[in-house]
């Protein structure tokens, strides 16, 4: 623990040096993510016959385990040290995931026993992951928080890119030409994503940490403090309703193209990596602005434009032209990819700011075990609610009858896992409406921003994507609402 004790201030060399370390820490964590997240999680699941209910439970742990923050404020207020417990429990968080690279290789494990050990890994880490945190938020330079955090970002989405191309290609391979071997695939990449996370527990034991200090007072007493700040509250509410919103649909996207449409993993591998491309370019940007006009601006701008990609997801798949339905998914990735890299920075970034410095490690835990309750429940209600529309389904056609042709026009199908596109879009315009009562000192009226936006992206960064009026598409659709309400209130 002696040298991991921090320092009662930092140098300028210390910070910087700090921070170069932590984009160090971001690539080995980025490639221990890539290795076992995402995609290949969900596919290495359904091989080994995960049922919606075991995907949704898998979407769900990382977020159920962050009632384990708790245990990450007691132990850094008992040793008063962030660098100790964010480098032990990062350390104790990459053993599961050998465990897990052995099971399967050696006993040929089932989903059961994948899902016991990965609780272990993400309970671990979300300890770690608290005391990181709070201890960033005194590391980093609060006037380039936007910025270096997105540089990082960038730098940890190209490792995702370049890896997951790489690893879907093996994947498919061996898929084709060696299906008995697939499962040894995904044993062997859990084991190297816990020997390289290993790796960047290195770098974070290397990196300084400033003196922190905290209060005495009884840590219920220190719990109930950011619920009774009104403005941090109602950061909780928005948070909350939008993770609920998009989680009752993100888990399922994969297991919709693999199953409903039978993609490919490279293909699907392929779209994701799209999606990480577009967020590469653009989060330096939403940093930029996110410095300058506030983190609720961007999320404001950003929002609306990832609910029109979980509309789109309603359409996938009922062309009759292949090339139509990758066409959509092309333009669906691409966009969500662009609008939830400014989102995530911003949702992170803002929770920063608004915690206090002497509470940041209070107001953090209670921000996200908050959070984990409903981003935890919606997956499983996911999983429940997939199960239930499968044996369900609404069709939507214009039929056209004339004296010489009969042409059916199909507009829209909803089954299986389109229902929760429909419910996640619904769920996250309330959002949005949630996300107007929160104060962020620096905000600008989003209407100012969104014309700067538009100039700066026109004259330097036309090729990244398009703004236009489909920023207000959720304020028109509200306001429609609002009228047909008031048409009926006059009926009556």
């Amino acid at each position: 623990m002696s040298m991991l004790k921090p320092a009662e201030s930092l140098t300028e060399a210390d910070v910087k040096k700090g921070l170069r370390l932590i984009i160090f820490d971001g690539l080995a964590t980025e490639t221990m993510n890539a290795l076992v997240g995402g995609v290949f999680l969900v596919a290495m699941a359904l091989l080994l016959g995960a049922s919606n209910f075991q995907i949704g439970l898998l979407a769900a742990l990382p977020t159920v385990t962050n009632f384990f923050q708790l245990a990450s404020i007691w132990l850094v207020r008992r040793f008063n040290n962030r660098r100790a417990v964010c480098v032990i429990g990062s350390f104790l968080a990459r053993i599961p995931l050998i465990l897990i690279g052995a099971a399967v290789f050696f006993f040929k494990g089932n989903i059961s026993i994948v899902i016991v050990f990965l609780f272990f890994y993400y309970m671990f880490g979300s300890i770690a992951g608290l005391s990181w945190n709070a201890w960033m938020k005194d590391l980093v330079p609060e006037r380039m928080l936007g910025s270096y955090f997105a540089r990082r970002t960038s730098f940890m989405q190209v490792t995702n890119v370049s890896l997951s191309f790489i690893l879907a290609l093996i994947i498919d391979y061996v898929k084709l030409h060696m299906p008995q071997n697939e499962i040894t695939v995904y044993a062997v990449m859990f084991a190297v994503a816990g020997i390289v996370g290993l790796i960047g527990v290195l770098f974070l034991s290397k990196t300084p940490e400033p003196q922190s200090h905290f209060s005495d007072e009884n840590i219920f007493k220190l719990l109930k403090r950011p619920l009774k700040d009104a403005n941090f509250r109602r950061l909780l509410v928005f948070n909350s309703f939008w993770i609920f919103a998009i989680n009752i649909s993100t888990p399922f996207f994969s297991v919709f193209m693999m199953k409903a449409m039978g993609l490919p993993l490279f293909y699907i591998i392929g779209l994701t990596i799209l999606s990480q491309v577009s967020g590469i370019i653009t989060i330096r940007m939403w940093g930029k602005f996110a410095d300058r006009y506030s983190n609720k601006t961007i999320i404001a701008i950003a929002a609306p434009l990832y609910i029109l990609c979980l509309a789109m997801w309603c359409f996938v798949g009922i062309y009759t032209s292949w090339w139509a339905n990758i066409a959509l998914l092309i333009f669906i990735h691409m966009l969500s990819g662009t609008t939830l890299a400014g989102i995530n920075l911003c949702l992170t970034n803002i929770g920063l700011k608004l915690a206090p410095t002497d509470l940041s490690i209070i107001y953090l835990s209670v921000k996200n075990i908050v959070t984990s309750v409903f981003s935890s429940m919606a997956p499983l209600l996911g999983g429940i609610l997939a199960d239930f529309f499968s044996t369900r389904n609404v069709v939507l056609n214009i039929t056209y009858r004339g004296p010489e042709m009969e042409k059916i026009i199909h507009l829209l199908e909803l089954k299986d896992w389109n229902f929760l596109f429909v419910i996640s879009a619904l769920i996250a315009i309330i959002a949005i409406e949630l996300l107007m009562g929160v104060k962020e000192i620096g905000e600008v009226d989003k209407d100012s921003v969104r014309r700067i936006m538009r100039s700066s992206i026109k004259s330097n960064l036309r090729e990244y994507f398009l703004i236009g009026y489909l920023i207000d598409w959720h304020e028109h659709l509200i306001t429609i609402i609002r009228k047909q309400k008031e048409s009926v209130k006059k009926l009556f």
